[in-house]
């Protein structure tokens, strides 16, 4: 037998594709009924998308914050305003000023462009104390952050959801939410902390009823404040997510590292099944694709060969720890930037994901950053006086995403920063 006949074996036949189309379509399916049944409460999909695009215009944001008394909405205008004014550096000159009289010699890959990413990008005060830096030091803005948030804290405290929101949209940024149906949110009723923690080596948790919960919670979110893109952790939750952008909701979700795709076969099942529910125009709602701390860059350019054939090179963005957390996460020392840069000539569609400081600065750090505080309640880090210790952590996860930003350039790579703050050239 030659590889040819081994290749050809593994082709599906048509009427595989008949008995998943018949297990879909059968109107006394349960688990396809349920999940309808969950849709129709927010409306048809048209209905559903119409509420979410109202939700989610600019003025219509700021008009809720202001109606609600919002403290926040002053500093929504602010970085308006400066945005409009045009007073942050485009990318133009921060390549000057990392390259000096060399600048003219550099002709840069914008094919590749790496997207800058932070996380997590908790409290909306973060971003403006980020911009506020940015504007000072003459640096960059994230092109994509990360939140990973209590949703129903944030729907309460004062606006900060929509706040956030807000700025993501001034800025042109790309953001995720992090919804509260979760595995840490006591889904599985038999796992507790680190005496059980063997407990979680079967996956995180969304047993049972929790997906449909999972995607009446993002229904909420989408219909309510136009919140479009989400972090899915479970298989389930993936699925359902297909299931959505097939029936025409036009929901995005990134795949967490808390999945651990950690190999191209991992990438491939999940790739294979998003071919299986994109639209005929080719998309998929997978737009990001987390990969585990632990792949190499073979695995991402192997990942990158069949991404391309399956036609996903511009939808599914490929995402990469470059810095993580000093605690709770990963062994340390982790800094994965020059692997970056060597990939960052050839593998289109990578966000550089920071989510911690530089080593030798964690290590000085009164309260390095800490994945944990992630889970913690506003207030409890408020009570404890620590919320100007996490700012800070913030703050030195922006300053790696800037050394990202000059390692690049300096090879003559591109990035994308925040789009509407930066590139105007």
């Amino acid at each position: 037998m030659d590889r040819n006949e081994m290749r050809g074996r593994l082709r599906i036949p048509p009427e595989r594709l008949e008995a998943i189309n018949e297990v879909l379509s059968r109107p006394d399916m349960i688990v396809i009924e349920e999940f309808l049944d969950v849709i129709e409460k927010f409306g048809n999909p048209e209905e559903i998308n119409r509420k979410a695009a109202e939700a989610r215009k600019l003025e219509n944001q700021i008009s809720r914050l202001k109606e609600m008394g919002s403290p926040y909405l002053k500093d929504v205008l602010w970085l308006k305003e400066q945005r409009d004014r045009g007073r942050f550096i485009t990318v133009r000159q921060f390549r000057e000023k990392v390259l000096g009289q060399d600048y003219p010699k550099f002709k840069f890959k914008e094919d590749y462009a790496v997207t800058l990413e932070i996380s997590a990008a908790q409290y909306f005060p973060w971003i403006i104390a980020e911009a506020q830096q940015a504007l000072e030091k003459r640096e960059l803005m994230p092109g994509r952050f990360i939140r990973v948030r209590k949703m129903k804290e944030s729907e309460a405290d004062q606006g900060d959801l929509l706040a956030f929101g807000s700025a993501m949209q001034i800025m042109g940024s790309s953001y995720v939410e992090t919804l509260d149906t979760k595995g840490t949110d006591g889904s599985n009723i038999h796992l507790g902390g680190p005496e059980t923690i063997t407990g979680y080596f079967g996956g995180v948790g969304q047993p049972n009823d929790h997906p449909l919960k999972w995607v009446e919670e993002l229904l909420y979110y989408y219909t309510n404040y136009g919140i479009k893109q989400v972090l899915n952790i479970n298989p389930g939750t993936v699925i359902l997510g297909y299931f959505l952008f097939k029936l025409g909701i036009d929901i995005e979700f990134k795949i967490s590292v808390f999945m651990g795709n950690d190999n191209p076969y991992a990438a491939l099942w999940t790739l294979l099944a998003a071919k299986l529910f994109s639209r005929d125009d080719g998309t998929s709602p997978l737009v990001g694709f987390n990969w585990s701390n632990s792949v190499n860059n073979r695995t991402m350019e192997v990942s990158a060969q069949f991404r391309e054939a399956l036609g996903f090179e511009k939808v599914v963005r490929f995402e990469h720890h470059i810095t993580e957390t000093w605690k709770s996460i990963v062994i340390q020392p982790y800094n994965r930037r020059e692997e970056l840069v060597e990939l960052a000539d050839h593998v289109a569609n990578i966000s550089a994901k920071h989510e911690g400081g530089e080593i030798e600065v964690e290590k000085q750090r009164e309260h390095p950053s800490d994945i944990l505080d992630y889970f913690r309640f506003k207030s409890e880090i408020e009570e404890k006086g620590e919320m100007p210790l996490l700012l800070r952590n913030f703050l030195d996860k922006h300053e790696s995403i800037n050394l990202t930003a000059k390692a690049l350039t300096e090879k003559g790579l591109s990035f994308i920063a925040a789009p509407l703050l930066h590139h105007r050239d």
